[in-house]
């Protein structure tokens, strides 16, 4: 029996729903959008209402490649079947090393919270034992990563309701703030305008924005166990820009109102700042709870996203022992890619004690440029889908082929702002010569 055959299908609707929401909720929303409110001012609601309807766009169309072929055990398969056996290859190794960079960050970052509490901890200390937790959880089944998911996008969730709720409260009451700010929707326009930072600041925010959104296609890899996928992940995808706006909109709508842009602080939460203006004391530790989940549930999607996919990209090997690798184990995981992907992360905890403070920052840029890159493949096999199988669609996107090259147009954009900072200028160069590495090794595969 091959790999797809042999997978169970045991990710249920509700678990996919909550992976589509947890995809999109990371921790920049709690901990980042002081920063991004203080760049861009109120205008990051548009950046966000924009990056979210191409965000939609993109799912749409991974979700039409998804439901063309239900035999895809990801959209790295539909990438190599429209654009050619190298270009999947490309992909999909980049895929692979972007999630286990993304949990070298995140298991860096679990760190650094933990010592909010306990400073005395090592760093590297509570990263390597969330790693070592989420592998054996990983090993039992996957509707147990499917659970894991739910609570902690549930977690996510319930602190966002939360803030908007009391947002709308103190709004409803006329809220003054200790600082002496009364809490309105005129704080929206009232100092300098809705564009309070110029055309530079709102286009200078789409990086912060574009980064947020990091592994909202990590659903695409689920396809090989969920239930009755034609149904599910069609559903989770529909539901993708009700909770845009709901989660991200809704919570710095709900900010903006209660302080004026300019008070932002760029280096401390927003969520602590208004639960503790509303006479909530422990605000800063609850917080600092709901970003250690937040970072737990990027790191456990990053293990079983990592091992899902070096056991695809190995299952096709010419040699029997790398073949072995995409074996699946008794409860029909792939537990020798996981745990071989998993060791990878667990540098990051000998990276935390040679080089403490650094590793967060170090493994994170490059990762989150190349998705860019993915995104942009996905686009392109769509439209090589939409030339090829015009009369067989499923799920059709709508407005394509225009929305596929509206997707493109803002990529395209994407990398213009990247190119306008040294931080990020550098990421993007060393992003684009890790593609032309793949590229070099590509051309020893045969194409296929």
């Amino acid at each position: 029996m091959n790999k797809q055959q042999e997978m169970k299908r045991s990710l249920k609707s509700r678990h996919v729903q909550l992976m589509a929401i947890g995809g999109t909720i990371g921790t920049g929303l709690f901990l980042g959008s002081g920063k991004s409110i203080h760049a861009a001012g109120p205008s990051i609601i548009l950046a966000y209402f924009i990056t979210g309807v191409i965000c939609f766009a993109l799912m749409r169309a991974l979700g039409e490649l998804l439901m063309s072929d239900l035999k895809y055990t990801s959209f790295i398969e539909a990438i190599r079947d429209h654009l050619g056996g190298r270009v999947g290859f490309i992909a999909g190794w980049a895929y692979w090393v972007c999630w286990i960079a993304i949990a070298m960050a995140e298991i860096t970052a679990i760190g650094l919270y933990i010592q909010n509490w306990l400073p005395s901890v090592p760093q590297w200390v509570p990263g390597l034992i969330t790693l070592v937790i989420f592998v054996c959880m990983n090993l039992i089944a996957v509707n147990v990563f499917g659970e894991i998911e739910y609570w902690f996008a549930m977690i996510k969730i319930a602190a966002i309701i939360i803030l908007i709720a009391v947002g709308i409260f103190l709004v409803a009451i006329h809220y003054k703030t200790a600082d002496g700010y009364v809490a309105s929707p005129r704080n929206i326009v009232a100092y300098n305008g809705f564009f309070a930072t110029g055309a530079k600041g709102f286009f200078m925010a789409f990086q912060m924005v574009v980064f947020a959104f990091v592994g909202i296609e990590m659903v695409g890899v689920t396809a090989a166990e969920t239930e009755n996928p034609r149904k599910v992940i069609p559903k989770a995808i529909n539901g993708i820009p009700l909770r845009i706006l709901l989660f991200y909109i809704g919570a710095l709508l709900a900010i903006i109102c209660i302080y004026p842009w300019n008070h932002m602080s760029a280096d401390n939460s927003p969520f602590v700042l208004v639960f503790k203006d509303v006479g909530f004391p422990a605000a800063a530790s609850v917080v600092n709870f709901v970003v250690i989940t937040a970072a737990a549930s990027a790191c456990n999607s990053a293990i079983y996203t990592t091992g899902r996919m070096l056991a695809e990209l190995t299952s096709d090997a010419r040699r029997p022992a790398v073949r072995k690798i995409s074996r699946l184990s008794s409860h029909h995981v792939p537990a020798t890619a996981i745990i071989l992907s998993s060791l990878l992360v667990g540098l990051a905890s000998i990276l935390n004690y040679l080089v403490p403070g650094e590793v967060f920052t170090m493994v994170s840029s490059v990762a989150t440029t190349s998705f860019l890159f993915i995104w942009g493949a996905i686009i392109f096999a769509h439209l090589h889908y939409l030339k090829t199988k015009p009369s067989e669609r499923l799920f059709k996107m709508p407005l394509s082929p225009f929305s596929d090259y509206l997707v493109i147009a803002f990529l395209l954009f994407i990398f213009f702002v990247l190119c306008l900072e040294k931080s990020t200028l550098i990421a993007l160069v060393v992003t684009l010569v890790w593609f032309v590495i793949l590229t070099v090794a590509s051309l020893t595969k045969r194409e296929i």
